[in-house]
């Protein structure tokens, strides 16, 4: 194995996005330490945190087709029936629904749940309530994304602020492309995904369940009944 391999199973890649926060931590501790040196240490922990909150570790994403994947790491808060958000155009019917919550000690790289394109992207602003309540879903800032499968099943992936989170990054566009567990955002410090699956695919998991982004199968859509038709 070379030394670069090797360097790379012990650290965790750092996300871009994360560069210049951890960089204000770190000058933030030394001029702490410069006026009193107990709190160089308090600093020196808090950057560490930092850099830990940023990590994009590698991920291996199931291949079956059909598979849906979970977005986010995290918990499984909520496994619900409701209206999707509005500025999606979804469905005017209600969808099941998983939610995600990320605390601030869970990887914030968002990831794509199934392979598709990227029908729609809407940005809402709105409060920072905390993302654990259900009420967070309509209220709080969010970025929804409809991603529609080559069947021309569409699941809706919403990214939503928490009572921490102050700032959702987007990596991608409409009309984009996206393979399942492929990175398609982050939420800074503390949030929430939400998950709308089409009629018919049902859930895998439970509330309470952790979940690794990319990885953890949500649902399996290839597994959905079609009617069959006796041949005359």
């Amino acid at each position: 194995m070379s030394l670069v391999a090797s360097v790379r199973r012990i650290f965790v890649p750092i996300h871009p996005e994360g560069l210049p926060f951890i960089a204000v931590f770190a000058v933030a501790a030394l001029l702490m330490g410069w006026l009193w040196l107990p709190l160089f240490w308090v600093g020196f922990v808090l950057t560490v945190w930092c850099t830990y909150f940023f990590r994009d570790p590698v991920r291996v994403t199931p291949q079956r087709a059909g598979l849906v994947v979970s977005p986010a790491d995290g918990r499984v808060s909520m496994i619900i029936r409701c209206l999707p958000p509005v500025e999606l155009g979804l469905s005017e019917e209600p969808m099941q629904r998983i939610s995600i919550f990320m605390n601030v000690f869970d990887c914030h790289v968002n990831r794509a749940p199934i392979e598709g394109k990227i029908e729609t992207i809407a940005y809402r602003p709105g409060l920072f309530l905390n993302a654990e309540l259900d009420k967070a879903s309509d209220d709080n800032e969010r970025n929804g994304l409809v991603i529609v499968t080559e069947e021309g099943a569409r699941y809706g992936v919403v990214q939503i602020a928490g009572l921490i989170a102050r700032r959702i990054v987007g990596f991608r566009h409409e009309g984009d492309h996206l393979e399942a567990g492929e990175r398609f955002g982050l939420i800074r410090f503390g949030s929430r995904v939400d998950v709308y699956l089409p009629e018919g695919v049902t859930p895998l998991v439970e509330v309470g369940q952790t979940m690794l982004a990319g990885e953890t199968v949500l649902a399996d859509a290839g597994a959905v009944k079609r009617p069959s038709f006796a041949r005359i």
